[in-house]
């Protein structure tokens, strides 16, 4: 199988293209920089599901290669779900990672703990640009919000440094390897989709 991984994102693309090769190591995976595709469809969805399934299937008409998408992000009980959709968006397309950080602490100031409740939540898709056919699948992490980031994270993957993981009661990048692939709601989903698409 090829599959076309579609994202920008050094980091997400490192850990989907890990993710599958564990599962389906036959698999030929080439990523938007190998293809020279540097244009991005406007992400109008209202929901992870609706952004990963229209990201697939642009990349998929573009590249006429069946494409993996994804979208997810961070929800926050206590603001109503933010930044959701937004999570990477939330303070525009250019801002950093340590500004999203600073901004998601700056907004959870006062909160008392037992109302910090938050989940990363994230749904890839895969599109077959002949057929049409198109597989879902989505999976979520539950913990909270930290009152300070900690001290080392994951560029890429800012919403880690300030997120507890309820199983473990670990911030998300003080896991241990076989910790981190226990729980990390992507790669979860990436075995998941590999057993859907064999």
């Amino acid at each position: 199988m090829q599959l076309l991984i579609a994202t920008h994102n050094p980091a997400k693309k490192k850990e989907l293209t890990e993710g599958l090769l564990a599962v389906l190591p036959d698999c030929n995976i080439t990523s938007l920089d190998d293809l020279g595709i540097t244009r991005d469809p406007e992400e109008t969805g209202k929901t992870f599901e609706e952004n990963a399934c229209l990201k697939a299937t642009y990349y998929a008409a573009q590249s006429g290669l069946t494409t993996l998408a994804d979208d997810g992000g961070i929800l926050i009980d206590a603001l109503n779900g933010e930044p959701g959709v937004l999570s990477k968006r939330w303070l525009g397309r250019a801002a950093t990672d340590q500004e999203l950080i600073d901004y998601c602490l700056k907004r959870m100031m006062g909160v008392p703990p037992e109302k910090r409740t938050a989940r990363f939540t994230v749904v890839l898709c895969v599109v077959d640009p002949v057929t049409k056919n198109m597989t879902t699948v989505t999976e979520s992490i539950e913990g909270f919000i930290a009152e300070t980031s900690s001290k080392h994270w994951s560029p890429g993957f800012c919403y880690r440094a300030v997120f507890i993981v309820k199983q473990f009661n670990k911030y998300f990048d003080d896991l241990t390897q076989q910790e981190h692939e226990q729980i990390n709601h992507r790669l979860i989903a990436l075995r998941r989709l590999a057993k859907k698409l064999l």
